[in-house]
């Protein structure tokens, strides 16, 4: 289902739309308390620039008192932090949903193993999202 890339990528297949991934992830963040701090429709902002593109959205979430303990730790976290998610659909009309592995971001800003917990929720989130 998953298919993580040396560069930290994971990639879930989701057989949804990509506003329906991400409108799913969000009704799971609320029913669990976290934050969403933004979203962002690539889609929209390309055509209103007159361009098309395939779907795109990103979804920003996270809890401060998950987040702040990791950038007090390591303070480059901080330009992967608040977590991310992005629905998007591929040039086949396949939808995926990506984020960056936990373990990708633990390796790539150093981060103290007894933290992890703070981030590795993101994996369970985004496969519930996009299971049938």
């Amino acid at each position: 289902m998953a298919s993580s890339a040396d560069n930290g990528l994971v990639n879930l297949s989701s057989p949804y739309s990509a506003e329906q991934s991400v409108e799913r992830l969000e009704g799971l963040l609320k029913s669990k308390g976290i934050p969403i701090h933004g979203k962002v429709d690539h889609g929209e902002h390309a055509a209103h620039v007159g361009l098309k593109m395939n779907p795109s959205v990103l979804l920003m979430f996270g809890n401060p008192k998950a987040g702040t303990p990791l950038m007090i730790a390591s303070p480059t976290v901080a330009i992967d932090l608040p977590l991310k998610a992005l629905a998007w659909e591929d040039a086949q009309g396949k939808v995926w949903l990506t984020y960056n592995s936990p373990e990708y971001l633990a390796e790539r800003h150093n981060l103290p193993q007894d933290l992890m917990q703070n981030i590795v929720l993101i994996k369970d989130l985004c496969e519930e999202a996009v299971k049938a």
